[in-house]
């Protein structure tokens, strides 16, 4: 098809010149003779280019100049006069002008210039439909896509890496490793995929994101390099699999639910439990003694429900005294006490459409059970010094180490909140019952601890292993997280052994005689085990196990174990 040009010019004689110009070169010429007429043929075409004078009776080529700009966008104008100035020189260049020319025009120079602008536009469309096709691709592929330049910032990422990464959807984040600032494995992976130009994947890393939710993502990391001599980043395609891992897990048999790590005979009932309470409103009261993960009940019904992309509040009842948890759950206004500068809103505001988790609140005075009571009923609070209520759409989520029914009984807690609380109750049980998923939990803090201290460690010695087994664990698993770190501090071998542990197990009665690795009946087991986790490393294997180099060489070829 022929290109389509429009001249626009009030001295007709010299229109009808550019008009043989340029249809003896092919192309289809167009005449406006006034500014309105060459409003109804932009309106009624698209043009390939624009030949304007600067002066048209009332009106200017500036004034044409900028509507054709508003309506075929990508269309070049080509402005010219018989007095030029610099005035509207700069301003046509300023505002889009592709050309400025100065009469007389010569043929060569109408030809010319109308070849080099038909040229451009051509450019210049092709590259647009190739952005709106990668910004149409962009958008419609499934996995996250993010580019990020060599410092990491973010130069671009699709919705499905907002929705990934949690992201508002007018988030204007663009530092990716604050994006990823609770999981550290992905900046760095990034950092030597951009120094090294080497694709990179990291397979179903488990990653906290900066709202507290749990994610498995699987990240494969491919350089950007614009030219050899620009500077270059990294291309990052994202696959969120947290639902076909717990699919998978859900198939198996479960050892971890959000982050409760456990897969005996209560925990899998408790994780079934929270499947069925996590989509719902419903009240919750966690109970169980110090240390036994209370908190984590209340984030994974959080982060596992409808309420994931709000609010989370967590507040420990026993820490404050009662006028300040007071104002601290639900807010005052200016004036209210002594101190009171300013309106100050509550965690139940701060918590709306969210969930709030009130930690200790069996140790809330009779007034605070009150004003709860009526938020659990109403559906509002009053902030400390108004008569105004709010209302408020929060869930609660209450956990206790003590016996409630008790207290009600005794009139230290209110027999109606105890009801409005106790829809639904999660009892966690101690550590000491829970024996099977002490190895697990050992797992789970030395991969966390690998990390944190950067060391290496393998695991515990056997005679470690048995100790856990037998130790009552009156601080449940926080004691057990707080060894496995005292350990770390101050072990540098590959494995955890008693001398490393906190004094409290080393004056334990069992430690006095230590009994060897296990009986023969397992002991050929045990040995394959270390020697499997260790890589087949003698000495690795025989620190696991509490024993000495010889020993193992000894055993091996007791058990005809190959050397």
């Amino acid at each position: 098809m022929k290109q389509k040009i429009l001249i626009v010019d009030d001295e007709k004689e010299l229109a009808y010149t550019f008009e043989c110009f340029l249809s003896d070169e092919g192309y289809d010429v167009t005449l406006a003779c006034e500014y309105n007429e060459a409003l109804v043929k932009i309106s009624e075409h698209v043009f390939d280019a624009v030949f304007a004078d600067i002066v048209l009776g009332g009106k200017t080529g500036i004034d044409l100049l900028k509507i054709i700009k508003e309506k075929q966008q990508y269309t070049p104008v080509i402005m010219f006069t018989g007095y030029p100035t610099i005035n509207t020189a700069t301003q046509a260049v300023r505002l889009g002008a592709f050309d400025y020319l100065t009469k007389p025009v010569k043929q060569d120079q109408i030809i010319h210039s109308a070849r080099i602008a038909i040229e451009y536009k051509k450019v210049v469309e092709e590259k647009e439909r190739y952005r709106e096709n990668l910004e149409a691709i962009f958008a419609s592929v499934e996995d996250g896509i993010i580019s990020v330049d060599k410092d990491l910032n973010i130069i671009e990422f699709n919705e499905a890496a907002k929705i990934i990464s949690n992201l508002p959807p007018d988030s204007t984040e663009r530092s990716l490793e604050k994006l990823f600032n609770n999981c550290r494995e992905i900046p760095e992976a990034i950092k030597n995929t951009i120094k090294t130009k080497e694709t990179a994947e990291l397979y179903r890393i488990e990653c906290e994101l900066n709202n507290g939710s749990l994610k498995i993502l699987t990240l494969k990391i491919s350089p950007l390099v614009k030219s050899q001599h620009e500077e270059t980043g990294a291309v990052i395609v994202i696959m969120d699999e947290t639902d076909v891992v717990e699919t998978e897990r859900n198939l198996q048999k479960r050892g971890q639910y959000h982050k409760i790590i456990g897969k005996t005979k209560k925990m899998e009932e408790i994780y079934s439990l929270l499947e069925k309470l996590a989509p719902v409103n419903s009240t919750v009261v966690v109970t169980g003694e110090n240390g036994t993960g209370k908190e984590l009940i209340a984030e994974a019904l959080h982060y596992k429900g409808n309420r994931k992309n709000n609010p989370l509040m967590k507040i420990n009842c026993a820490a404050l005294t009662e006028n300040l948890l007071e104002s601290e759950l639900f807010g005052h206004v200016k004036g209210a006490f002594t101190g009171a500068i300013k309106d100050k809103k509550g965690w139940f505001e701060k918590a709306d459409k969210g969930t709030i988790f009130l930690d200790e609140i069996g140790d809330i005075t009779h007034a605070l059970q009150l004003r709860l009571l009526r938020v659990l009923q109403e559906k509002e609070i009053v902030p400390v010094g108004s008569t105004s209520t709010l209302k408020v759409d929060v869930r609660v989520i209450a956990s206790t180490n003590q016996d409630l029914e008790k207290k009600v009984r005794e009139g230290t807690f209110r027999e109606d909140l105890y009801y409005r609380l106790m829809v639904m109750e999660v009892n966690l049980p101690p550590l000491r019952e829970r024996q099977e998923d002490i190895t697990l939990l050992v797992e789970h803090f030395i991969k966390k601890y690998n990390r944190e201290f950067n060391k290496n460690i393998t695991g515990i010695s056997q005679n470690v292993r048995k100790l856990f087994m037998t130790y009552h664990w009156p601080g449940n698993i926080r004691e057990l997280e707080h060894t496995i770190e005292h350990a770390f501090i101050l072990t540098d071998q590959s494995t955890i052994t008693i001398e490393v542990l906190p004094p409290v197990f080393k004056n334990l009665p069992s430690i006095k005689q230590k009994p060897d690795i296990c009986s023969t009946t397992t002991e050929a087991v045990d040995i394959r085990e270390a020697l499997e986790k260790t890589g087949w490393k003698k000495a690795k294997a025989a620190r696991l196990l509490d024993i000495d180099r010889a020993t193992i060489y000894r055993k091996m070829k007791k058990f005809n174990i190959p050397l």
